[in-house]
């Protein structure tokens, strides 16, 4: 009798490792990612969406987000610390110069430049006219963000483009990131800063600036945030990508379709934002076409965003789309989405 219960037990012991192994298979098969962002914007919801609404999980990704500041969200990667970074192809030209394993970009994000330009309550120029801009920002104290960085070289360009001569024309306050532009505000140690949400609505709301007067999203299509990961990591782990894609594309799309869902993720992320903080947040990013449809990364997105770059004197090099960019994800997504119809035609 003690033989057959015996036998009975490993029969029982051996079944509950049938049942168990897969499940702590699937367990270990979860690839635990990091990506760097350089501030925590609602620009990049679609990276939150995908995060929340579980299409990472559904390709075994496990993705946390950090926050780099000072153009560490780049260097992050470089270093091996973080798998992705979300920033500018401008950024990525930067940190890409004499580098042996260069970024590249394999999906898109933010499709426009998610940069706007306020003023203290009680300043606004008189007219959108290039000779009254230019007069209205001449002698001003400007909160320019990090110097080098997006917002920065956008407000370096426009001044330029208006005639003005950034080192002379302004002063520019350029040790600060978008965290602090509020309060520096508030506090009378600038009369206009750049950024964007939330920390216009937190602006306009407070009473500490107007609506912005100037917006980078009319340059049209622009590589403002996208992903970047090393050549090396497309090479070493070309699946990996491909889940990542495929999943911040699903995101990219149910955030053009599901506006209530995008809002429920939004306040997950940003629980101190008020309501009308968020709502006019998400009103402003669906009217500006803030979002990328589908993940591409348009060579017209590259190029007004270098042109702008290297108006400002801040690159000198001669990359361009072949070398910034590498769309083999994006498009294998897209393949597989097709149906055979779609794919015969």
């Amino acid at each position: 009798m003690q033989r057959v219960a015996g036998r009975r037990v490993l029969v029982l012991l051996a079944a509950l490792m049938v049942l168990l192994v897969p499940q702590m298979s699937m367990a270990q098969e979860v690839q635990k990612l990091t990506v760097a962002e350089p501030v925590h914007l609602i620009g990049y919801l679609p990276l939150y969406v995908a995060i929340h609404e579980g299409y990472f999980a559904e390709e075994g990704l496990e993705v946390n987000v950090v926050q780099a500041t000072g153009g560490a969200h780049v260097t992050a990667v470089v270093s091996g610390d973080a798998f992705a970074v979300i920033g500018g192809i401008d950024s990525i030209a930067l940190a890409n110069r004499g580098a042996r394993d260069p970024i590249v970009g394999i999906s898109n994000c933010v499709n426009r430049a998610n940069v706007y330009l306020f003023a203290r309550t009680g300043l606004q120029p008189a007219s959108d006219s290039d000779a009254d801009m230019a007069d209205f920002l001449r002698g001003k104290t400007i909160v320019a963000g990090r110097y080098g960085g997006s917002p920065n070289v956008l407000t370096r360009y426009l001044l330029i483009t208006l005639g003005l001569d950034p080192e002379k024309d302004v002063t520019l306050v350029e040790n600060a990131d978008a965290s602090t532009v509020t309060a520096m505000l508030q506090h009378g140690q600038g009369d206009i800063g750049n950024g964007g949400e939330p920390q216009i609505s937190e602006g306009v709301t407070g009473g500490i600036w107007e609506e912005p007067f100037v917006k980078f999203p009319d340059l049209g299509d622009y590589a403002y945030s996208v992903i970047g990961v090393k050549t090396s990591t497309m090479t070493e782990q070309p699946d990996t990508c491909l889940k990542f894609v495929r999943a911040l594309m699903k995101a990219l799309e149910a955030v053009q379709k599901d506006r209530d869902m995008a809002a429920r993720v939004l306040e997950k992320e940003f629980p101190t934002l008020t309501e009308e903080g968020r709502e006019a947040a998400l009103k402003r990013a669906y009217e500006d076409n803030l979002w990328s449809l589908d993940g591409v990364i348009s060579q017209q997105a590259v190029e007004t965003l270098m042109d702008a770059l290297t108006t400002t004197g801040l690159y000198d090099g001669d990359d361009g789309y072949e070398e910034l960019v590498d769309m083999r994800f994006v498009e294998q997504v897209k393949a597989e989405q097709a149906t055979p119809t779609e794919s015969a035609q």
